[in-house]
């Protein structure tokens, strides 16, 4: 492709759009793939638990579809409420197959949340095990769907007599349409009220396939799934995108970093999707305990940027491709995806180029308008990978996908000529000092340069005189308090002095979103709660 001559990337239609649904295209891959392994558990503890070959998947899948055709109508609505296990691959395919839809539950949910869940979800059943992590799942179930005459099952999933239970309706599968609602993932919250992001089949199966092609996947490559099913990386990247290839999914139930590191070396691993803190908690314990990681092919990270010492620790460790991705729960969820091939500048600097059948502009957020090279703007995107709408909240879709479909991401970034994308932070989170825009993301990658920051959050915090100051809080390396004035003059090398942060405080952990992303809004409301302390 010629330079851009302006902030839209055209959509690359070399790779075909599949008009199929997950249940359809589980079944073409275990036919073509029967004795093909499929699916790996790795338990709490770190065994190795149960297998299953793509017969044997597709034939529990279609035991378990019977079953719910006998209870549910298609079209209504399940949630499923866990932590990785094989049960919830297996609940997805099933819902596919008898066209339910599943609407996935963060398992660290208390009573309040998981009730929000199911009533705006209109669900029908709740799958969940007894406990997870000292979480009493059982009892905070039965307290949340107290009263919720529409939930009308509640089951164990690890029970699977009760999983496989037959009801009144007639048992028979439906005709499953790609355009179909499959899922509905919950945004993760770093800002506002959750709402549900209805995604199609068409949209979740492409999308995989899309990001297996660019990662270069193989056929029967073997793929770790540290990811939480409960979000679209889980069960759409991982679990999709292996299933794209005839792949083996590894799933973790919990992630461990020394743990992952011995399945990697034990399982013969390909490839691995993780945020960074999870590949840099990995790398810590690598250099603690060297693992045998030769099958490493490329690793992949998304959810925040990626420090470009981070990126040198994890090639020299893994002595593989780091690859990064953007996405959103909305898009179901890639966006941009690296190149295997890039260069280590592109890898530490940009979030890569679209994947195919997506069109992405940087939209000027003003007047809509498509930006110019190089311009901070909204990033945007249209495609067979946008989400239905949000649930049951027409006013907030059309306040995210425009009259042309473009869905508006609410990040801001650039795009250069070649057609790559950087982030410089968010819509909402734009900080105006005195009148002037700040991007946070710009001043986070320049402090990430500094050898004893490991991660930094940039946020701005109100003020009389300024209207807003810029404050940094960061977790260091050493785990303890870095020089201000050290702080300050690393800023001031790489930025215009007003981006220096009035405000510096070091924190030994981040409050996060289940999916690992930092809840900055949190960070604020902490600090003016006076928790990190006095301003010094």
């Amino acid at each position: 492709m010629t330079d851009l001559t302006e902030a839209f990337w055209p959509a690359d239609t070399s790779m075909d759009i599949w008009e199929t649904s997950v249940g359809a295209l589980l079944r073409k891959t275990a036919s073509e793939n029967p004795d093909a392994s499929a699916l790996v558990e790795i338990t709490v503890s770190g065994k190795t638990g149960r297998r299953w070959t793509y017969a044997e998947l597709l034939a529990d899948a279609e035991a378990m579809a019977h079953a719910f055709a006998t209870r549910f109508e298609p079209g209504e609505k399940i949630v499923v409420w866990s932590h990785n296990l094989p049960e919830w691959v297996l609940i997805e395919y099933a819902a596919g197959l008898a066209g339910l839809v599943v609407v996935t539950a963060n398992p660290a949910f208390q009573e309040s949340e998981l009730r929000y869940v199911l009533e705006q979800s209109g669900a029908s059943g709740l799958f969940r095990p007894v406990e997870f992590r000292g979480n009493p799942m059982a009892e905070i179930a039965a307290a949340a769907v107290r009263g919720l005459d529409q939930v009308r099952e509640v089951i164990d999933m690890e029970n699977h007599a009760a999983l496989l239970q037959r009801g009144e309706r007639p048992d028979a599968l439906p005709d499953v349409q790609p355009g179909d609602a499959a899922q509905i993932q919950y945004t993760s919250g770093t800002t506002g009220f959750p709402k549900g992001a209805v995604l199609a089949h068409r949209g979740l199966i492409n999308n995989a396939r899309y990001h297996a092609a660019r990662w270069e996947a193989k056929p029967g490559s073997i793929w770790l799934n540290t990811m939480p099913m409960f979000h679209t990386s889980g069960c759409g990247m991982a679990t999709l995108g292996s299933l794209q290839c005839a792949g083996c999914m590894v799933l973790v139930a919990q992630f461990d970093p020394a743990l992952v590191n011995a399945v990697i070396e034990q399982e013969r691993i390909n490839f691995m999707t993780g945020v960074p803190t999870m590949i840099l908690a990995m790398v810590e314990a690598y250099e603690q305990e060297p693992r045998d990681f030769s099958s490493i092919e490329a690793l992949c990270s998304g959810g925040s940027m990626v420090p470009p010492e981070l990126v040198r620790r994890a090639r020299a460790a893994f002595d593989c491709e780091l690859v990064v991705v953007y996405g959103q729960t909305e898009f179901s969820p890639l966006v941009t995806q690296q190149h295997r091939s890039d260069a280590f500048e592109d890898i530490c600097e940009t979030i890569g180029r679209p994947v195919a059948q997506t069109d992405v502009s940087i939209r000027r957020v003003a007047d809509n308008t498509v930006a110019d090279i190089g311009e901070t703007g909204e990033i945007c995107a249209r495609g067979c990978s946008t989400m239905i709408g949000y649930n049951d909240n027409p006013e907030a879709t059309a306040a995210t996908i425009d009259a042309d479909g473009w869905l508006h991401t609410g990040d801001l970034g650039t795009m250069d000529a070649r057609g790559y994308l950087r982030i410089t932070g968010r819509v909402k989170e734009m900080i105006i000092r005195g009148g002037e825009n700040f991007f946070p993301a710009e001043i986070e990658n320049a402090m990430l340069e500094h050898p004893d920051i490991a991660e930094i959050a940039v946020v701005g915090l109100p003020d009389e005189k300024w209207g807003e100051i810029i404050a940094a809080f960061y977790r260091s390396e050493s785990g303890a308090d870095l020089p201000e004035p050290d702080l300050r003059r690393h800023c001031r090398e790489r930025l215009a002095p007003q981006k220096t942060s009035a405000v510096w405080r070091h924190v030994r952990e981040f409050p996060l979103t289940g999916s690992g992303k930092i809840q900055k809004f949190a960070l604020r409301e902490n600090f003016l709660a006076g928790a990190y302390g006095p301003t010094k």
